[in-house]
């Protein structure tokens, strides 16, 4: 699943060489006053073991559910945003975002980590999914991020696992995957 609406937004506009900061607050970011839907109140319902993302946004939104995480991990983490100086602009932050993203997943990581890397981090994190549903008597719950998650899903897979529920693109989106 994926976390909530982080409560900070910042300034509307900012330049790309004001993003490091926005970038840096969004990380520290809680979930705010966001509520989830009634499909993550279900899914949260269902499962018996909850891992999570170090990231307040992520630990925050387990905790809107009621959960505790039994599990927090680093390699859970999203993948971060690398920043390139484009003179003279002035975009909304997820503008900005949306760009970085592009250029990182075509190849431009700047001084993050790269798409391959991050890509290498998921199977690792698939493996710590897969050990914690076989340790479990029921459903696990991951509660992550946008891209780390698509990655994930792909290394489930990968492995054997069957997309249940195709996950959706917005804050709480989640997709369920279970192993034939």
């Amino acid at each position: 699943m994926r976390h909530g609406k982080p409560k900070y937004a910042g300034a509307p506009k900012v330049s790309c060489r004001e993003m490091p900061e926005w970038i840096d607050n969004y990380n520290l970011s809680s979930t705010g006053r966001d509520m989830p839907p009634e499909i993550s109140k279900v899914l949260i319902y269902r499962a018996l073991t909850f891992i999570s993302s170090p990231l307040p946004r992520a630990l925050s939104s387990l905790k809107k559910l009621g959960c505790e995480p039994g599990f927090i991990d680093d390699v859970f983490r999203e993948a971060e945003l690398p920043v390139f100086r484009i003179p003279g602009l002035r975009l909304s932050p997820f503008h900005w975002a949306a760009l970085f993203r592009v250029l990182w997943l075509c190849g431009l990581s700047g001084e993050v980590e790269c798409v391959r890397m991050a890509k290498s981090r998921a199977v690792k994190a698939a493996e710590l999914l897969v050990t914690a549903a076989k340790g479990s008597d029921g459903p696990v719950l991951l509660m992550g991020h946008g891209i780390m998650n698509r990655f994930i899903a792909k290394e489930l897979i990968a492995l054997g696992w069957k997309e249940q529920t195709r996950p959706g693109k917005g804050y709480w989106g989640a997709g369920v995957y279970s192993i034939v």
